[in-house]
């Protein structure tokens, strides 16, 4: 099993300018439905919320390369589901969508943004493991996605998992993709991003890129023709809200604002907008009380 980095700085700005050139066209360009911030919100003096509240701004970890989940978009700030979700618990704490501070993470940094304070919350396609749950707290599940395979357009060697061993194969440093890959018996090339995995599987420097087949499908929306997500979903990955460990008071606000979110309609709004311009609606998943 080997295991290998990418040091890729001008794939790097040409992933960004490919993504960026394609925002006219984006699967996200769907108008985001009106979040409005509750009037009224009020919280026992001492929670994470009180203090977010009094604040009256919040700063959400997020994806800025991730089409339908979060992607940088023309005007500066991030678009897709996590962002949607993100903006319905600001709005909750009484935070209007203009006073949240959107901070990009990466999947190798997302937990000490978290540790460190530097973020509030994370929400950035962040699959819910009991690895990271010794360091920080989940809110959720909110959504469960799955492990696939994303291949050029005309590769028809790679049909499934199976095919993926001793093949190098692209994924992101930190991600629990790279670790399933790994434990698989693939040669996975690591990066930062998983839009500067496209460059080497354009020249042939790897044969697939895997992570969650939400994003794939993105990647695969902003560059038809170019590639294709084959085989089935081969792994259960529950993304959750990453907070500061043991916060157990925001998390269970949290989970309570998502349970809310799926009863008031407010979460199917945001996923079709976003992510449902191109993928089917599936209900939320249970929130776990843990």
């Amino acid at each position: 099993m080997k295991r290998t980095r990418l040091s890729l700085i001008a794939v790097a700005a040409a992933g960004l300018l490919a993504l960026t050139s394609c925002q006219s066209g984006s699967p996200t360009d769907s108008a985001a439905p009106e979040v409005t911030p509750e009037a009224e919100a009020s919280f026992e003096a001492g929670t994470t919320m009180a203090e977010l509240n009094e604040a009256g701004t919040i700063r959400i970890g997020t994806k800025f390369d991730q089409p339908l989940f979060g992607l940088l978009g023309p005007s500066g700030t991030p678009e897709g589901f996590d962002v949607e979700i993100g903006k319905i618990i600001a709005a909750n704490l009484g935070i209007d969508e203009e006073n949240i501070e959107w901070v990009e993470t990466v999947s190798a940094n997302r937990e000490p943004f978290i540790e460190n304070g530097q973020v509030d919350i994370v929400i950035a396609t962040y699959t819910i493991n009991d690895a990271r749950k010794e360091v920080i707290s989940f809110a959720g599940p909110y959504y469960m996605a799955g492990q696939s395979i994303l291949t050029l357009a005309d590769n028809t060697d790679i049909e499934s998992e199976e095919d993926l061993v001793g093949q190098p194969v692209c994924s992101v440093s930190g991600s629990t993709p790279a670790a399933n890959l790994e434990e698989l018996g693939a040669e996975v090339l690591l990066t930062d991003t998983y839009s500067n995995c496209l460059e080497p599987l354009r020249n042939g420097a790897v044969v697939a890129v895997s992570t969650d087949n939400v994003i794939l499908a993105g990647l695969a929306a902003q560059n038809e023709g170019e590639f294709k997500v084959v085989g089935e979903p081969f792994t259960d990955e529950p993304y959750g809200i990453g907070l500061a460990k043991d916060d157990t008071d925001f998390r269970n606000w949290i989970n309570d604002i998502l349970e809310q979110s799926y009863e008031d309609g407010s979460y199917e709004a945001a996923w079709d907008a976003t992510a449902g311009t191109i993928l089917e609606f599936v209900e939320p998943p249970a929130v776990d009380r843990y």
